[in-house]
């Protein structure tokens, strides 16, 4: 048993989601949370920027002496997942794979959609796990710049989200996709509006319930798991504006956050 935390991380706030699943499914677990507000996002830089990115927020968070790290961030599992693994000395999980593994099996008509960031969809990540799982998937690909936005400023149900949101997803609703995967952690708050558009047939998938299984099965293989008790052993860190983000991250999870502090991974 290891009682070490998990470092997850992300470019801002999104990938609380991912901290919710961690503590929903392995409640013993503790959690350190990098969240790199001071260069968010994530999505419109380079690969090279990106990758350095995360690299010093994976240097921040084995400060803590965690024992394994998720890349929260789908730019930064696309740009930087394989720098990491080859890297660093703890296991990395990111968010890509078990996102596509979930859409392959929702999927029944083998049209999958993906909308990201554009770093994210530029990548072709998404594309390659996809058709690496099934060959006969047809995917459709779709950049959301701002989406992310408006899920920071909680614009989830209003007229001018709504147009941005049909500007982006009609070609995949016309495209007749009947999975829609949600490639970034921001996006899980405007799945009121995406579902306004895309019509309650289409199945929208997100990974953070999946990438939380892969953790778990990673710790159960590497004879990591925890066997203490982590309901107040969290910590949340931010590069920038600590209180935004505990504004913005208590939306996310529909509850009260601990105290964010304020740290650099530079």
């Amino acid at each position: 048993m290891d009682r070490r935390p998990i470092g997850v991380f992300d470019s801002g706030v999104g990938g609380l989601t991912v901290v919710n699943e961690i503590q929903r499914q392995l409640p013993k677990e503790r959690v350190v949370y990098f969240g790199d507000t001071a260069r968010f996002p994530y999505g419109s830089k380079s690969v090279e920027t990106v990758t350095e990115f995360a690299r010093q927020d994976s240097q921040f968070l084995l400060g803590f002496d965690v024992k394994l790290i998720v890349v929260a961030c789908n730019t930064a599992t696309a740009c930087a997942l394989d720098y990491l693994g080859e890297h660093l000395t703890v296991p990395v999980v990111g968010v890509i794979e078990p996102g596509a593994v979930a859409a392959v099996r929702a999927s029944r008509k083998k049209f999958v959609g993906v909308i990201g960031t554009q770093g994210t969809i530029a990548s072709g990540a998404y594309q390659r796990a996809l058709t690496r799982i099934d060959p006969s998937i047809s995917v459709f690909a779709q950049a959301c710049p701002l989406f992310v936005s408006l899920a920071e400023e909680g614009w989830t149900d209003r007229a001018a989200s709504l147009l941005i949101a049909h500007e982006y997803l009609d070609p995949l609703r016309e495209a007749m996709i009947d999975v829609l995967v949600l490639g970034c952690t921001h996006y899980p708050l405007l799945i009121p509006v995406i579902r306004r558009v895309m019509g309650p047939e289409a199945i929208l998938t997100d990974s953070a319930a999946e990438v939380t299984r892969e953790v778990g099965r990673v710790l159960r293989e590497n004879e990591l798991e925890s066997d203490g008790n982590a309901v107040s052993g969290h910590r949340f860190f931010v590069s920038d504006a600590p209180a935004k983000f505990r504004e913005v991250g208590e939306r996310f999870l529909g509850r009260a956050l601990p105290t964010v502090e304020l740290a650099t991974a530079g």
